[in-house]
């Protein structure tokens, strides 16, 4: 029975080392204003920034992401306040366990808001989109009731490796799924169980 040499080589593939989203920026008219917005509304803490700045501005912090608010040079620089909201325009997005709550909190503070619903296999999801003070939409919603499928037959990253060709010794390159990794493992697994009950 001949054995397969396989070696796992760094990624070669040009994706970048990301971690996560860090935070999100936004230019505002008044930073005060909008501060006590992300705090009063979403919950946000006001943390420490960098005194180095040479503009106004603030860092907010929760929910494992950052907000960082800047002041404008000019209250002309922001467009005025759009006062039609639209689900499709650019927007910030929070998971949600509880919508009614949001709901009602929006309500009792006089923010105005939609609401919309998305339906996939029989799941749904809701969905309500509202401005901050400059006009900037933010986006609640429970989209975590939609599972995550991939579109393509591969769930996982590919992993890039070489092998050792079994007849001339020379390494040729290879891309292989994790789910096709797996499965090579299972099957050597497979083998060695049965090449040591011999």
């Amino acid at each position: 029975m001949g054995i397969e040499i396989e070696r796992v080589v760094e990624n070669e593939s040009s994706s970048l080392p990301l971690l996560s989203l860090n935070h999100v920026s936004f230019v505002c008219k008044s930073v005060s204003r909008s501060v006590t917005f992300y705090e009063d509304v979403l919950g946000f803490v006001l943390i420490k920034r960098p005194s180095s700045f040479k503009f106004e501005g603030a860092w907010l912090f929760n929910y494992g992401i950052g907000i960082h608010l800047l002041e404008c040079n000019s209250p002309s620089d922001i467009p005025d306040k759009k006062s039609v909201i639209n689900p499709k325009d650019n927007h910030i997005s929070f998971q949600c366990t509880d919508m009614l709550l949001v709901m009602k909190k929006l309500e009792e503070m006089g923010i105005n808001y939609v609401t919309a619903v998305v339906e996939e296999g029989g799941v749904k999801v809701d969905q309500l989109f509202f401005h901050d003070p400059d006009g900037y939409m933010v986006e609640i919603c429970n989209c975590d009731n939609l599972p995550i499928l991939p579109l393509s037959s591969c769930p996982l990253k590919k992993l890039p490796y070489k092998e050792l060709s079994p007849l001339y010794g020379k390494e040729v390159s290879k891309v292989r799924c994790a789910m096709g990794e797996e499965n090579l493992m299972m099957e050597n697994l497979v083998a060695d169980m049965i090449y040591i009950s011999f």
